[in-house]
């Protein structure tokens, strides 16, 4: 075993990789049209449904849309959020907590969009569903657009450099 101890090298890989999987699989991916009905009620896409679980959060996104969290993501998040100083975080913390509410799809995969949240992401019947990771995000399919006009090239490779990708 030279320097540096091959059982540690072993070690790193063995523990980075399981880790790496873990997280791959719960991310979710993809974009997908749907419409909701007159009710409020929107099929849920199967692959996401899949990752979100039996049970999710929908809540206020940023930008406009309602964001879909699975509930281990929904709990991890709200730890970090209430971990903030009431002084800085109170408007956020109303943001994301009040308005969140758990939904259950139904036999047919659909979940019930509380009005507010229909009513904060101008949901009327063309609607988008994203999967951007840890959760998901639904978007009125007009305000979806606008938002993807307004990405450009420098800003995207401007992120990707900030984070060295």
């Amino acid at each position: 075993m030279g320097k540096g101890g091959g059982k540690c090298q072993l070690r790193a890989i063995v523990w980075w990789r399981p880790c790496r999987f873990v997280i791959m699989k719960n991310f979710m991916t993809g974009s997908f049209q749907h419409n909701i009905d007159a009710k409020g009620r929107i099929t849920v896409p199967a692959r996401l449904r899949e990752q979100l679980g039996d049970a999710f959060y929908l809540t206020k996104g940023t930008d406009g849309c309602i964001f879909a969290y699975p509930e281990e993501e929904w709990e991890a998040f709200l730890m970090k959020l209430c971990s903030l100083p009431i002084s800085q975080a109170a408007a956020v913390q109303r943001h994301f907590i009040s308005n969140s509410s758990l939904v259950e799809p139904d036999s047919m995969g659909r979940i019930l969009i509380p009005k507010n949240l229909r009513e904060y992401a101008a949901l009327e019947k063309d609607t988008m569903f994203l999967g951007v990771g840890r959760r998901a995000e639904i978007w009125s399919a007009g305000k979806y657009e606008e938002q993807a006009q307004l990405l450009t090239q420098e800003s995207i490779l401007e992120t990707m450099s900030a984070v060295m990708i």
